[in-house]
């Protein structure tokens, strides 16, 4: 590089590198790959002199936030415990002293966190908590918290912190009502800004906190997006196809252009500069098989994206503005960690502190801060430093056609130190099945998986995030058909290439990957050697009577949509209702305490392989939920699963063949 500042901040950043040397491959414990990193999540404070995490206690079930100095990391100056299973959701510093946090709530380790729709506050050392909204009765606001029956979002805060943030709401009494207020932190005080009669909707506000656009789905699942007129009334603006979602970001500093970025006719993605009614747009990223995301690569104030990347595939940057000196900035700090990520986590307000992430497919991540006046760089934390980047295992993004023509995504973990041939392969089915997806960056499961010398094989099957809507809706009512079909089709391909070996496949997954453990194998008979369903959902009518999402209105309106509502399709789909088709070794795993896929989803499984007369192995434990995260729990997990690929498709099983 010939940029001036390179010298200085490369020389800079080798104090805070971490020398990996190449290692042959190593055996790394099953616990290793158990363990909760205990801080993630970090934010930093608007004066840059502090930071907060989200807490994780080495039970799995703890969860909080913690606050430190930048300048020790070595214990936390406050520390705020919360109930089990719950954890912040959303953090945000509203002044260099006061914190708001929004509850989730998590269903363990492979649940998504979902909001509980409550918003506290909290001082630096940990004092003056309040509690802004949700339906307890309790702080400041207690005479009147009958009113805050319904959910609270953190929506941001003013560019100069001033002790304010903005919330919006959506109240259980009036679903159709989306409401944005001005909240003090310190008083608990509130102030209306504006509102629609749709639920859920988000709002980009400009600089000075005034509200521009406000854009959600609505009843009827449709995309919609409205602009703020000069008389303060909401006026719906066309945003063509309905795969679209064109979604406003911010405004351009100056006030008369805006980002925005959308989904061309729901078919990858693109990132735009355009006027505010949607005219002469100037497109700074298109990517016709990707969305297009600028997450981790703003500015600081007046924010603007100052590079942008891909969803899918490699995280390969690409700058708006080579010469802008924060791209600069990425660029060097990109050349000293070759083959990791760098993302832009936060500026203190006067933009001199910029915390920055690092993180590869082999590294969770680490989090550094640099003075961009003097380009002095501190370490912060290393998400999980008892893992050895040198010893894990290379995630290739790779593509291949299905049946139909339609390209499509794969994963390709390989076992490191082994030849890139005939190799026994796990086929590893990610949740969701809607707008999840899964990534470069690092995967403890594939990790595991690879370490202990196969091949794992992930597809971002249809229905998958990142491509579009249009990809995301290709899959609705096809959970147990097309879906499917993507996933047997991977490992055709996979098998065709001569990196698996065809005779040594086996599938394991959970939550929906679960489900596809098991429907798979009946879909094509003979592909797999065995079946390992985590979690799963094996008899879909049970869908709508037992678990969370029967429980929730807005839950099972989803449902209907993606899943569909034939009787007859969803039986002929369950693998409950056809065990007999499966001809293979299987192994369910199942939490007792899960909510999601209820534990009655396991007996059901267990019940309809035994009245085929079909044997199976089972690990289940009382007190998880959708997921284990006790780790002694996760290690047995992790063992057992090893122990069973080995009987099957590893050396055990080669060994086994051979013997006379």
């Amino acid at each position: 590089m010939t940029h001036r500042l390179a010298r200085p901040l490369l020389a800079a950043l080798c104090l805070a590198a971490c020398a990996h040397g190449a290692m042959a491959a190593d055996l790394i414990p099953a616990a290793d790959f158990a363990r909760h990193p205990p801080i993630t999540d970090p934010h930093l404070s608007p004066d840059g002199l502090h930071v907060s995490v989200s807490y994780h206690d080495p039970d799995g079930k703890t969860h909080g936030v913690a606050i430190f100095d930048i300048n020790d990391m070595s214990k936390p100056i406050s520390l705020i415990r919360m109930p089990p299973y719950e954890l912040p959701a959303d953090v945000l510093w509203t002044s260099n002293t006061r914190l708001v946090v929004a509850r989730g709530k998590v269903d363990g380790s492979i649940g998504n966190t979902s909001r509980t729709g409550e918003i506290m506050a909290i001082d630096i050392d940990g004092k003056n908590a309040d509690y802004l909204y949700g339906y307890e009765n309790v702080g400041k606001r207690a005479g009147t918290r009958a009113l805050d029956r319904g959910v609270g979002e953190i929506e941001g805060r003013p560019q100069q912190a001033n002790g304010h943030f903005y919330m919006r709401t959506t109240s259980w009494t009036d679903i159709n009502r989306s409401t944005l207020y001005d909240v003090d932190a310190k008083t608990s005080s509130r102030r209306q800004m504006t509102d629609i009669g749709i639920g859920r909707m988000g709002f980009t506000l400009d600089p000075q906190g005034v509200p521009l656009f406000t854009y959600g789905v609505d009843l009827e699942h449709h995309w919609v997006l409205f602009r703020r007129d000069a008389n303060g009334n909401w006026a719906k603006m066309p945003v063509g196809r309905e795969h679209s979602r064109i979604t406003p970001l911010a405004q351009v500093a100056g006030g008369t252009r805006i980002y925005a970025q959308y989904s061309p006719d729901g078919v990858g993605g693109a990132l735009v500069e355009q006027d505010p009614d949607g005219g002469n747009p100037r497109v700074i990223r298109t990517d016709p098989f990707s969305e297009v995301t600028s997450n981790g690569l703003w500015t600081a104030a007046p924010f603007r994206p100052f590079a942008t990347r891909s969803e899918i595939g490699l995280p390969t940057v690409s700058y708006v503005d080579a010469q802008d000196p924060t791209a600069k900035l990425h660029m060097a700090i990109s050349q000293k960690f070759p083959g990791y990520a760098v993302n832009f986590v936060s500026y203190s307000e006067d933009g001199t502190e910029l915390m920055f992430s690092i993180w590869s497919d082999r590294d969770p991540g680490r989090v550094m801060l640099i003075n961009t006046k003097t380009y002095k760089v501190s370490s912060l934390f290393t998400v999980a430093p008892w893992l050895d980047p040198a010893k894990l295992s290379e995630r290739r993004p790779m593509r291949f056609k299905a049946r139909d023509g339609q390209e499509i995504e794969a994963i390709l973990t390989f076992p490191k130190g082994k030849p890139e041939t005939n190799l026994p392969m796990v086929l590893l089915p990610h949740g969701g099945p809607f707008d999840e997806k899964d990534t470069w960056g690092f995967d403890a499961d594939a990790q595991f998986l690879a370490n202990r010398g196969y091949l794992v094989l992930q597809v971002n099957f249809r229905g998958s995030a990142g491509r579009g809507q249009g990809f995301v809706q290709a899959g609705y009512e096809k959970w147990g058909t097309l879906l499917q079909d993507d996933l047997i089709d991977s490992v055709k391909w996979a098998t065709g290439e001569h990196y698996a070996d065809a005779s040594r496949v086996c599938v394991f997954g959970a939550s929906f990957g679960g489900y596809s453990a098991l429907m798979a194998p009946i879909r094509a008979p003979g592909m797999f050697k065995c079946a390992v369903g985590y979690a799963g959902l094996y008899d879909l009518p049970m869908m709508y009577d037992k678990g969370d999402i029967s429980e929730s209105k807005e839950a099972t309106s989803e449902l209907r949509l993606t899943l569909g509502t034939d009787p007859a399709m969803l039986k002929a789909n369950s693998p409950a209702r056809m065990a007999d088709q499966l001809n293979l070794p299987i192994m369910l795993v199942h939490g007792e305490d899960d909510e999601r896929a209820p534990f009655a989803q396991f007996k059901t499984m267990k019940a309809a392989l035994d009245a085929a007369h079909k044997p199976y192995e089972t690990l289940t434990k009382p007190g998880e939920k959708h997921g284990f995260v006790k780790p002694e729990n996760v290690e047995e997990l992790y063992n057992k699963l090893a122990a069973f690929l080995d009987r099957n498709i590893g050396d055990g099983a080669a060994a086994k063949a051979a013997a006379p």
